[in-house]
């Protein structure tokens, strides 16, 4: 009777257990079916329990708006602010002509600013040759990268019917070649020119445009981020304001990085404080351009002797392989390191719990570059703390998994060499063989840059590698989208791997043309530099005169830097500083008269653009006017003029930052 009994108990036991596997079961399909089929709803209901990595930190919970210290470093650059956009045509401008010369195909190569920079100059090519203009292609992302099937070459970054539309009245533009002209450049039998860099127009109307018009399809490709000169002559000024619609109306990203770009931003902006933007500009090949490898250590500073190493045999670079890098960084030829902008914005007055976003993709040197800015503010965040993993891995699409991608388990040496040797080495008694070579396996090499001890020459790419890089692109788009939109901007770098204006260049064009406003500083690196040499041994204690010479400098560079990017960058890149061509003046503001901040902004725009919002009293201006004066009392890192001993100007009381930041938040700027 016992027996049965424990018979029927372990009966009982099994069909307990068959049911907890079965209602398991039943659980995860549940679960994969809804993050399949409802994935929006989940993200969003995830977004609102918070599980990001950031955790905001905020002394106060109160932020005045209107306070004078509020003005000084978030509010607008009075100047500019009668400029307003306006890329619409001034003079004759007619409609693209019905029967065009032929097809032009572009396939360009780069990263994301030289992508922008090249479709625009197409675009521009095409209006001046009168061709239809394939979609272009973006080598950086065509299937052979290892991207995912469902986004062609173009659509992978931008929105290609927005882009279509809206260039109707300028160009006209087809997705793909007709079907004969498809098939002859399968077999490469149409002609292909590779544009030179800032090729006047007459290139293209005397050695392309013969051509197109004798075989009806043309193959462009550009490779160096600009195919046609930056400063066109004036009776080609509509072409440069073609550019601007193209760059700043045309070009916008596809649906769902423009919806994790807006969802990021309203995530920085939930704590409802201003943030400021700023983008390193510290990319491997910019540093070995400059010859800036002494400002790394370690495996760092051979990575970029490499990089410059192999610019010098493709006469990219001309100089030396080895230079100074203290003189380079003194010369104003190297980034600002994020220790020394951190230092710059608590100097111009930005409390400590200012939130920061680095922009701009990966940041050579890792995390680690970036500790010392962490450590001087708080909420330094990126895209990565700002959104989730399943978040971006929507924007890529479902890739194929590539072969290769993780490390294979080493082979066994013992079955691969020791049994031929044992069988072949002769009758007993015998020497022992040698032991084998110890093979060499990718996971026995520390990190990607292994091959720096092995060899002069970088690998070839993986196709990881190549996938990395179309996702950087992505990554490049969200931050371009919140730097734009940042309520201030700062760059630590302004030139690329060619000595080209970059990432931050376009975002700065971008803002001076659609907010020209907002604050956007642009440092004279040679002066920073001058400056924190002068200090350079006791950095955090700062005498006053220091400060505020800081401060003079960032202000005036709102300005001057302006003034500077329209001799210097725009001479390189148009998008850099569009301005004025592609810019009116307010004409109920006083501030006009003065060509909207002596840019040379003289055409006036139209009347519906007329708000009341630019009658302001003289009083208010005079008001704003010393509230942009150096303080003569807030210190370096919030000390109080109270603390500043008479002739050294030098800080010495640790209690005195919280009771000035304090002050900084409550707007009292004594």
């Amino acid at each position: 009777m016992k027996g049965k009994g424990e018979m029927v108990f372990k009966s009982r036991m099994k069909w307990v257990g068959l049911v907890g596997i079965v209602l398991s079961a039943f659980s995860l399909f549940t679960h994969f079916f809804l993050a399949r089929f409802t994935q929006d709803s989940i993200s969003e209901f995830q977004s609102s329990i918070t599980i990001f990595s950031w955790r905001p930190v905020f002394e106060h919970a109160d932020f005045s708006p209107t306070s004078p210290l509020f003005r000084r470093l978030w509010g607008p650059v009075r100047r500019l602010e009668a400029l307003h956009p306006d890329a619409n045509p001034r003079q004759h401008y007619p409609d693209p002509s019905l029967q065009s010369n032929g097809f032009i195909f572009v396939r360009i190569q780069g990263g994301f600013h030289e992508i922008r920079n090249s479709i625009c100059d197409v675009v521009v090519i095409a209006r001046l040759l009168n061709a239809t203009l394939v979609v272009p292609e973006i080598q950086s992302t065509t299937s052979s990268k290892g991207i995912s099937s469902q986004f062609k070459s173009f659509s992978y970054l931008y929105n290609e019917d927005q882009f279509i539309a809206a260039l109707t009245r300028d160009i006209k533009v087809v997705k793909t070649l007709p079907r004969n002209l498809k098939g002859a450049r399968r077999k490469k039998e149409i002609p292909s020119f590779k544009a030179p860099y800032l090729a006047s127009p007459y290139f293209y109307r005397h050695n392309v445009l013969p051509v197109l018009k004798k075989h009806s399809v043309v193959e462009l490709v550009v490779s160096d981020g600009g195919c046609l000169q930056a400063l066109l002559p004036p009776n080609l000024e509509e072409y440069q304001r073609l550019r601007c619609r193209v760059a700043f109306h045309a070009l916008r990203f596809r649906v769902e990085v423009q919806d994790l770009a807006t969802k990021i931003l309203h995530r920085l902006r939930a704590p409802g404080r201003p943030f400021i933007a700023y983008y390193p500009g510290m990319t491997r090949e910019a540093l070995a351009y400059y010859g800036c490898a002494e400002l790394f250590q370690d495996v760092h500073n051979e990575l970029i002797q490499h990089k410059r190493l192999w610019m010098r045999r493709r006469g990219i670079v001309k100089g030396k392989l080895s230079v100074n890098s203290e003189d380079q960084r003194l010369n104003g030829s190297c980034p600002l390191m994020p220790e020394e902008v951190g230092i710059l914005l608590r100097a111009r007055g930005y409390s400590w719990d200012t939130i920061i976003y680095v922009s701009g993709g990966e940041v050579f040197g890792g995390q680690r570059t970036l500790i010392p800015l962490h450590a001087t503010f708080e909420n330094v965040v990126d895209r990565t703390s700002l959104s989730t993993p399943w978040e971006l891995n929507r924007l890529y699409g479902r890739e194929i998994n590539v072969g290769g991608n993780y490390p294979r388990s080493p082979p066994s040496i013992l079955k691969e060499s020791k049994p031929d040797a044992w069988n072949t080495i002769g009758p007993r008694p015998r020497p022992l063989p040698p032991p084998p070579a110890r093979p060499k396996y990718p996971h026995n090499i520390e990190g990607w840059w292994g091959w720096v001890a092995e060899s002069d020459i970088e690998p070839e790419s993986t196709v990881m590698e190549l996938r990395t890089n179309a996702h950087k692109l992505l990554w490049e788009a969200i931050d371009y989208f919140i730097s734009v939109e940042a309520d201030v901007f700062i760059p630590g770098f302004d030139r690329d791997g060619k000595g080209h204006p970059n990432f931050a260049s376009l975002v700065m064009g971008h803002r001076l043309y659609q907010s020209a406003s907002l604050k956007t500083y642009r440092p004279d690196r040679k002066v920073m530099e001058t400056l924190l040499a002068e200090t350079r041994e006791h950095l955090y204690q700062a005498n006053y005169t220091w400060l505020r010479s800081i401060r003079q400098h960032l202000r005036k560079s709102l300005l001057d830097g302006l003034i500077e990017a329209s001799t210097v960058s725009k001479s390189i890149s148009f998008l850099s500083h569009p301005v004025p061509e592609c810019a009116c003046s307010r004409q109920d503001s006083d501030q006009s008269q003065a060509q909207a901040g002596g840019l040379g902004v003289v055409h006036r725009c139209p009347i519906w653009m007329h708000s009341q919002s630019g009658f302001r009293s003289k009083d208010k201006q005079t008001e704003e006017e010393d509230d942009e004066d150096e303080s003569t009392s807030e210190l370096f890192f919030g000390y109080k003029s109270e603390n500043r001993v008479e002739g050294s100007g030098e800080m010495n009381s640790k209690e005195a930052i919280l009771l000035n930041d304090q002050e900084e938040l409550d707007g009292g700027e004594r």
